[in-house]
């Protein structure tokens, strides 16, 4: 194949260099295939560039600066300042550094990288489009990987100064002074964050009646409380009505069960969810369905309505994660290559970088009773772990979830400190069906944090040893 022509072919066309795109485009090629790859930004798309790793790059350091005062407790005096355009010169370069990593990882692969956007002009073309011109390409098989984007509300349009996607956020060179975040999802609570430790007076309106809706209410309070130490203001079962500009920033008009309130920004922040990004591609010359929500439909081998082309990542649905893109990725092109696979995990596991953090893997308590379980509980918390003393950070806890019957390990969900490093080992248990005293039963390091999940397990069962805990339970005689 010669880049350069009017027509060239390949025998894989991936769209979208994000997680997905690129993760799919080296496997293949490492599996036989020619493969092509068209991007129409950076190499690693949003997560790598305007989203994942830019924002826990932010995260560390507003927790570090955040963290100073503290160090007096343990007999450390300093004095901490902010430099914002450093700040965001760091970030960039470690997204920068990972970029290029990308596209020498896509080079020694010999994937056939081509900057530009694509668009179907019949069931096996692509017309790319960039600033050299246009090109053709014919494919035999084709990859949708193309993301998603943040959603607009009306009122509100994104204008990069005063309105901010989580993208605008990312970047700011000084911190505002007032910032109103429209949605308490994750994104808006991990920035919301950031800027509060970084000096901001954060207010944070959602419609739910919590904060990260969806998640469990137990692990929600521990964060709310963190927020409210913050500075934080929660306005819940609130709606952003309207937006009015000035010279400084902006006024806010909320409704509220109380009625009406008017909020003061100097920012305001857009986080009310993502949606796929299909606009461009013209999806409708190769008769891919979409669902009522703009989602590609896949099956389990992320195979689209046509059998020559597949959506991995978020343009292929929830849940919209990083890794979960990745996994999908590597699951089509095996199946490109002849080989079987298929979506076929038992939980996708998912981390939310507030303060502090929340990671779960499996079944919550709730919707292990809506499936049939008697749900057998253990919560074990960082206050009786010496490890989470050490580091002065010991909020949150472990709750394991269990079947009582069977003992069979059906969830995990963390809050408290490093829970993104901690959920690994539950979502390998839950892929593996471990029973609880499978974990309970490994020798964990000490001190350490993942003794959690090991004490957690011992409080299901009836016998811990760090904390109280009702009645032995028999155990349960393995099959």
């Amino acid at each position: 194949m010669v880049v350069g022509e009017i027509m060239v072919g390949t025998d894989l066309l991936v769209i979208g260099g994000g997680i997905g795109g690129y993760v799919a485009a080296i496997r293949a090629s490492q599996l036989g295939k020619e493969v092509t790859l068209v991007e129409k930004a950076e190499l690693g798309g949003i997560c790598l560039n305007h989203g994942c790793i830019p924002s826990k790059a932010l995260i560390t350091a507003a927790s570090l600066y955040h963290r100073m005062p503290r160090l007096a407790e343990m007999g450390i005096s300093a004095k901490a300042t902010i430099d914002a355009g450093k700040l965001q010169a760091w970030k960039e370069g470690i997204s920068e550094k990972l970029s290029t990593g990308v596209g020498q990882l896509c080079k020694s692969n010999g994937v056939q990288v081509i900057p530009g956007s694509a668009s179907f002009t019949s069931p096996k073309k692509v017309l790319v489009e960039n600033e050299h011109g246009t090109q053709s390409i014919e494919f035999k098989q084709c990859i949708i990987a193309t993301g998603s984007r943040s959603i607009q509300i009306p009122g509100f349009e994104f204008d990069g100064e005063v309105v901010l996607s989580s993208r605008h956020a990312l970047k700011l060179k000084e911190v505002p002074e007032k910032l109103v975040v429209i949605g308490g999802g994750y994104i808006g609570l991990e920035l919301g964050t950031v800027y509060a430790k970084l000096g901001s007076k954060v207010t944070v309106v959602e419609m739910m009646d919590q904060v990260l809706p969806g998640v469990d209410p137990e692990l929600v309070r521990v964060v709310a409380r963190h927020l409210k130490d913050l500075g934080i203001e929660l306005f819940l079962r609130s709606k952003a009505k309207s937006l009015e500009k000035g010279k400084s920033g902006a006024k806010v008009v909320i409704e509220t069960p109380e009625g009406q309130k008017s909020l003061d920004a100097t920012k305001v922040l857009v986080s009310v969810g993502r949606r796929p990004s299909v606009d461009g591609l013209n999806i409708e010359q190769v008769k891919v369905e979409l669902d009522a929500k703009g989602f590609i439909k896949v099956d389990a081998q992320r195979r689209t309505s046509n059998p020559k082309i597949f959506a991995v990542g978020d343009v292929a649905g929830q849940p919209m994660l990083a890794h979960k893109a990745s996994h999908e990725a590597i699951v089509a092109a095996n199946v490109i290559a002849g080989h079987p696979a298929g979506a076929d995990w038992l939980t996708v596991p998912a981390v939310i970088f507030t303060d502090p953090e929340i990671a779960s893997a499996g079944l919550t308590e709730a919707e292990a009773k809506a499936q049939g379980y008697e749900p057998l509980i253990g919560r074990f918390p960082f206050t009786a772990l010496g490890r989470a003393m050490t580091t002065g950070e010991t909020d949150g806890f472990v709750k394991m979830i269990a079947d009582k019957k069977s003992e069979v390990v059906l969830g995990v969900h963390i809050v408290g400190p490093e829970a993104s490093n901690l959920i690994s080992e539950a979502a390998l248990a839950i892929e593996m069906g471990a029973r609880l005293e499978d974990i309970a039963l490994t020798i964990h390091p000490h001190p350490t944090l993942p003794e959690s999940l090991m004490e957690a397990a011992e409080v299901a069962l009836g016998h811990a040893i760090h904390i109280m805990t009702p009645k032995k339970r028999e155990p349960v005689k393995a099959s």
